[in-house]
């Protein structure tokens, strides 16, 4: 018998918080296009910014529309606070932000999306934060790399776009022992998939621009905070734990408590770095996530039919998917993947990096761009686009090596699919 106390995923992705508008009785959330609200009063405004109480005065900050956004995927994620931003690196960024200090360092896998191993090998830098990469296939490697300025340990919980699957309870239990917070990037999973939350991650990072939102047609992040990391357990995170001048000497953590990073992140961070995300994005993107775990049950059953079809295809050295059962990650995705094993995954092409360009000038139905987790099939060349900005080890321990083809398989018939790469393959 249905329970609405406790509802299930796909009542959660329609109706978190959403709510009929009182004014008007529209049943969609409505678009709030506006740039500021009007005060109460003088010490209405005034309680505002002092964060005294909360609402809305600025949409740097805050948004209606936003706020659905918000609520929604922090539901999903079974986290206490979200807080939607411009971009998925622009999550990264304001996350960071929060609690580093000129100096931190933080562990990373090298098994990320190559636009990440950027920003924090070079952005990053430019903050006076330092990385360590390692690779999580084994978990002591990730142990070994942290320092005594290590703040945090940031992985994928799938890999872009290597298919990596971490081992999310270990790596959150060496996190927990080192007393520093687990971020994950669960984008290429999305809660229906997995819950990092759920396995010991204490914050989850989404580009909402890939499956939350799902068509491509909207950019956006978000971050997701449990709420149960200490950030007062000892002087590491100083503008959680200690007086912030920007508030009068309001201490975030103590004031705030499990909400503390939730709001430290919009007014400490996105306050000044400033990456809001329009309404209208937040619009598109929280009306995707309605259709999410429809749009995830189908890119999945797609991704495994294609992956078992190209397994033994002539024109393929190798097929990276958890979902196959000779997959090194199988075992790993039956534990934190147990829905399915995703839609985005590689295989290697016979001919090395000629061969892999000709692929993607060649197919039709499938589009060449760099982007995932659309309804449409997606392809693209990693090692010539998203991972060129690499060393040609890097790419390869990236899982972008330069034979290497990345593949977003869409909610297409199956068969157009298959038939549209077959197609591509017998060019090369």
């Amino acid at each position: 018998m249905s329970n609405l106390n406790n509802p299930g995923f796909e009542t959660l992705s329609i109706h978190a918080g959403a709510a009929p508008d009182p004014t008007t009785g529209a049943r969609a959330p409505p678009i709030f296009q506006t740039t500021a609200y009007v005060f109460d009063d003088a010490d209405h405004a005034a309680s505002l910014f002092n964060l005294e109480v909360f609402g809305n005065l600025y949409s740097r900050l805050t948004n209606p529309t936003t706020s659905v956004l918000e609520e929604r995927v922090a539901t999903l994620e079974g986290g206490r606070t979200g807080l939607a931003v411009a971009s998925g690196h622009a999550a990264q960024m304001i996350a960071f932000h929060t609690f580093m200090e000129t100096g931190d360092e933080f562990v990373a896998s090298n098994r990320l999306y190559g636009g990440s191993i950027t920003q924090f090998a070079h952005a990053f830098k430019k903050m006076s934060w330092k990385v360590h990469f390692a690779d999580p296939v084994d978990p002591e490697n990730i142990r070994k790399a942290i320092t005594p300025k290590v703040r945090a340990i940031f992985i994928e919980s799938l890999a872009n776009p290597g298919g990596v699957v971490c081992d999310l309870e270990t790596i959150a239990a060496i996190a927990n022992e080192a007393g520093i917070p687990l971020i994950v990037d669960n984008t290429l999973a999305t809660p229906y998939l997995c819950k990092p939350i759920d396995w010991g991650a204490d914050i989850v990072i989404h580009s909402a621009t890939k499956f939350l939102g799902g068509h491509g047609n909207s950019m956006g992040g978000v971050i997701v905070d449990s709420g149960k990391f200490d950030w007062s357990a000892n002087d590491n995170y100083p503008s959680l734990s200690q007086p912030n001048d920007a508030y009068h000497g309001i201490t975030f953590h103590e004031t705030f408590g499990d909400l503390a990073f939730g709001m430290a992140a919009r007014t400490l961070s996105l306050r000044d770095l400033g990456p809001s995300i329009s309404p209208f994005n937040s619009f598109l993107i929280m009306t995707g996530i309605e259709t999410l775990a429809l749009r995830m049950e189908r890119h999945c059953a797609n991704a495994q039919t294609l992956a078992e079809h190209l397994k033994d295809h002539p024109k393929v050295t190798w097929v990276s998917y958890a979902g196959l059962k000779d997959d090194p990650f199988h075992e790993l995705a039956q534990k934190y993947l147990p829905k399915g094993a995703g839609s985005v995954f590689t295989v290697g092409v016979k001919g090395g990096y000629d061969a892999g360009v000709t692929v993607v000038e060649n197919v039709n139905m499938f589009s060449h761009l760099a982007n995932i987790g659309d309804t449409r099939s997606l392809i693209i060349h990693p090692s010539s686009t998203t991972h060129r900005q690499l060393t040609e080890e890097q790419q390869i321990a990236a899982g972008a090596g330069p034979d290497v083809v990345r593949l977003s398989i869409g909610i297409e018939s199956v068969d157009d699919i298959i038939a549209d790469l077959d197609q591509a393959l017998g060019m090369t």
